[in-house]
């Protein structure tokens, strides 16, 4: 009776184990999280932007063209490293990329663009972070890509680096079909 009484737990640690084993052999990729935007439309918004005198009306910016929204912060390290990719994005790609800035100070956004220089077609301030609310983000950088019907394609959750910026361009090809 005692044996088995003991045989039980160890089951269970094994299986525990085996569970264990099982999600670290697995091929995942942290960067690719799963949204519930991906097939969807644009989330409708209107948000100030940050550089011109204007404000920005999604139902109106999100046709005819593939566009890039990058969400970003001058307090985010990673964001700092993508910045050169997403300036390689806009100059050699020419695609539209519209930044939207997350929970920071207006006036450090401004300065930083102009010390790093601007990929961005439109940036656009998000101070409580409604934008990044509707959009799902929870984490940043975070960019989307948002095909010529205003919908989401693609979420690439941390920052477009070396390693994954031919993989992203192929993304982005891919959206253009």
């Amino acid at each position: 009776m005692k044996k088995n009484i003991l045989i039980l737990p160890v089951i269970l640690f094994f299986l525990i184990l085996l569970a264990f084993f099982y999600l670290l052999i697995i091929d995942r990729n942290p960067s690719e999280l799963p949204s519930v935007l991906i097939n969807k439309k644009v989330p409708a918004f209107e948000a100030k932007s940050l550089l011109e005198n204007k404000t920005f009306v999604s139902p109106n910016e999100f046709r005819n063209e593939i566009r890039l929204v990058n969400f970003f912060a001058t307090w985010c390290k990673p964001c700092l490293d993508e910045h050169r990719y997403l300036k390689k994005l806009s100059n050699e790609k020419r695609l539209k990329i519209i930044g939207i800035n997350y929970k920071d100070d207006s006036k450090k956004v401004i300065k930083w663009l102009e010390k790093l220089g601007n990929p961005y077609s439109s940036v656009l301030f998000d101070p409580n972070a409604r934008l990044g609310i509707d959009w799902g983000v929870y984490g940043l950088p975070e960019t989307f890509i948002v095909n010529s019907n205003g919908v989401i394609k693609y979420r690439l959750v941390g920052p477009i680096t070396k390693k994954n910026y031919d993989a992203f361009v192929l993304k982005v090809k891919e959206v253009e079909k």
